[in-house]
């Protein structure tokens, strides 16, 4: 059972030599690149290491139970024990999304619902704010446009982790955070009292580590600059330092207007310009190869339905795994954590089922 963990274990031993070969910190990207896998390996090594313990204890008592009568109690309970250690390796040899360690932008959009829409979108990056403080990632807007009570009609914002464990990396937890969020609740705006139903739409992209990593001729660039405005159309910028770069090859244009300074705006454009094609990246890849690498939760339409947010009766509802909580209020304050994790489960139990025995 499990002969593939010889495959890990081989590959964790010349990841510990190569980053123990002081030539290969002399590249920092290789570096990283190195220290992240063997980041993910090593919670594969050391839980074969545990299943292998506790196997061998079970052998060992069910040998000598005859003789010993205080070994025979301990049988059933490391049998428990070691169906436990085996489900656990079992899970952690399901291949990994190899973005998983990455960082990611998030980008939210005020949908239908005029005003309303872009306070929830306010709101929904308060959510994931909290989230990421509570985690210790750090956020950083990079760029947004407000709406006039104060919500967003669309703001994209950085998460940065620390980690080098691909498992507990930001795009391990955000990625299922894209798609149409929608909205159940008495409008400020508002004065009969009736609930209302408005939407804002969330795009997770993972970012890229080091601008090498995507390939980018500037032939293939159309960059237009413009005066930047502000809520309302009012005009914030006398000078044109607003930035829209589009990717020919693509089609995929992304507009900045943060800065003050056109080359700020320019670097920032790049760098979400980037994280989107990654992402047309692997989703070309994912096309390709379908059945074996696509996620269920991952994969669905970004313009799907994925989560309802009812204020009246406090529930959040995730419609791609059936979680539901009444704790609304919690989850709107950062308490995101059991919402991502039903999400992680079906994830993992979807791969598993995909993969049946060739994981063993």
């Amino acid at each position: 059972m499990f002969e593939s963990v010889q495959t890990v274990l081989t590959e964790h031993a010349e990841l510990q030599t190569a980053l123990a070969d002081p030539a290969v910190h002399a590249d920092p990207r290789r570096a990283r690149q190195l220290g992240r896998r063997y980041a993910q390996l090593n919670g594969v090594v050391e839980a074969y290491r545990r299943y292998q313990a506790v196997a061998g204890d079970l052998e060992a008592a069910r040998e000598l139970a005859a003789e010993d009568p205080e070994l025979a109690a301990e049988v059933p309970g490391l049998e428990i024990e070691l169906g436990t250690a085996t489900e656990r390796l079992r899970r952690l040899l399901i291949p990994r999304d190899p973005d998983d360690g990455r960082n990611v932008i998030l980008e939210i959009k005020a949908g239908e619902g005029g005003e309303e829409s872009a306070l929830f979108a306010g709101d929904l990056l308060r959510m994931y704010s909290r989230y990421a403080e509570a985690r210790g990632w750090k956020t950083e807007i990079i760029a947004g446009t407000g709406s006039d009570l104060g919500g967003y009609k669309d703001v994209s914002v950085a998460v940065k982790g620390s980690s080098n464990d691909p498992a507990e990396g930001v795009w391990a937890h955000l990625k299922y955070e894209g798609g149409v969020h929608r909205v159940q609740r008495v409008p400020v705006t508002e004065s009969q009292g009736r609930i209302h139903t408005s939407a804002a739409g969330v795009l997770a992209l993972p970012e890229v580590d080091e601008p090498e990593e995507i390939e980018i001729n500037a032939n293939d660039l159309k960059i237009d600059v413009y005066r930047s405005s502000g809520p309302g159309g009012q005009s914030v910028n006398t000078t044109d330092s607003a930035v829209r770069i589009t990717h020919v090859p693509t089609g995929i244009v992304v507009a900045m207007q943060n800065e003050k300074s056109q080359l700020q705006n320019r670097e920032a454009a790049m760098r979400v310009l980037r994280a989107r094609l990654l992402a047309h990246q692997q989703e070309q890849i994912d096309e390709a190869n379908s059945a074996a690498r696509r996620s269920q939760i991952r994969t669905m339409d970004r313009s799907e339905r994925i989560r309802t947010y009812n204020f009246p009766e406090n529930r959040i509802a995730d419609h791609r795994t059936g979680y539901k909580a009444y704790n609304l209020d919690a989850v709107m304050d950062g308490e995101l954590g059991p919402v991502v994790q039903s999400c992680i489960d079906a994830d993992e139990a979807a791969r598993l089922a995909a993969l049946g025995e060739d994981v063993a």
